[in-house]
């Protein structure tokens, strides 16, 4: 094991005992009205924390309750420095649509950096409150729209898996068990609600159809991308993550965004995204010619 394994196993070990005794702190301080008083102070407290940030000549105020939300706030020009440059090229005013906004950083930038009209699809609970108050504290509730439903190949009722129930957390799937790298997702939580396809958003919902369309879901970019031709027929370009490993998902991206009669211009990751983990995980961009 290399020296760069060896400490991010320690990090992992070291955050895994920190996260632990704070477990048994807060089991023991939040027994009886005045440890239940104490916790929702300190949990009110922690949404007032807000992170500034910049790139490219556009600040955003982040809500930062948790270390993961203030990593992504701190990461947000080195995590996808191509998604940030790929919302640099957009045509001002243009819609887009953000498939797992997460907590809204790419929609918040393409809202403010090129006036975009922004759908931003999430449908994680933990990360709606958060996509919200960003919408809400960078001023863009009249440019971003959320949708809290899951995307699809078709409309039917599934369980988002949830492999974390930490706030900005990612790594779920809906209606499917198996996660990014197309091996069965370890849950660590589920709920039941109702997916619906690309195409049936424009039909059904009244949704505008977008130029622009950034799809990160962790694992079922393939069967969305299955659900949308009539609007992949309209797009200029898509930016789809896909984990070259999961060879049925690297096939099929790439078999019917051709059909689409779009391109596959370049592919791209930082190199925070190096690692052995995510090594063979890139952001496609794919765009129509002529």
């Amino acid at each position: 094991m290399t020296n760069t394994g060896i400490v991010a196993q320690f990090k992992e070990l070291i955050h895994r005992v920190i996260d632990g005794i704070f477990r048994i702190i807060a089991r023991t301080a939040t027994r009886g009205r005045l440890g239940w008083i104490w916790s929702s102070a300190v949990i009110e407290k922690s949404f007032l924390k807000n992170v500034d940030v910049s790139h490219n000549g556009i600040s955003l105020t982040l809500c930062t309750p948790t270390e993961l939300v203030g990593w992504r706030a701190n990461t947000f020009s080195t995590k996808e420095p191509e998604t940030l440059e790929w919302i640099d090229s957009f045509v001002p005013d243009s819609v887009v649509w953000d498939v797992g906004a997460n907590i809204g950083l790419y929609s918040l930038y393409a809202a403010k950096k090129r006036s975009c009209r922004v759908y931003s699809f999430e449908p994680s609970i933990f990360n709606l409150e958060l996509l919200g108050r960003n919408i809400w504290l960078n001023d863009l509730v009249d440019k971003i729209t959320i949708i809290p439903i899951p995307l699809s190949s078709d409309i039917f009722e599934g369980n988002l898996n949830m492999s974390s129930m930490k706030w900005s957390g990612a790594l779920s799937t809906f209606g499917a068990e198996f996660g990014h790298d197309g091996n069965p997702l370890e849950k660590e939580f589920e709920f039941r609600t109702i997916g619906i396809s690309m195409d049936q958003v424009v039909d059904l919902l009244k949704i505008k159809p977008p130029r622009y369309l950034k799809i990160d879901v962790d694992g079922i970019e393939h069967l969305i991308i299955e659900g949308g031709a009539n609007v992949l027929s309209q797009v200029d370009q898509v930016l789809v993550e896909v984990n070259e490993t999961f060879v049925m998902q690297l096939k099929k991206v790439s078999e019917l965004l051709k059909s689409a009669g779009l391109t596959l211009m370049t592919k791209q990751h930082s190199r925070m995204m190096g690692n052995a983990k995510w090594s063979t995980v890139y952001n496609q961009i794919w765009i129509r010619r002529g």
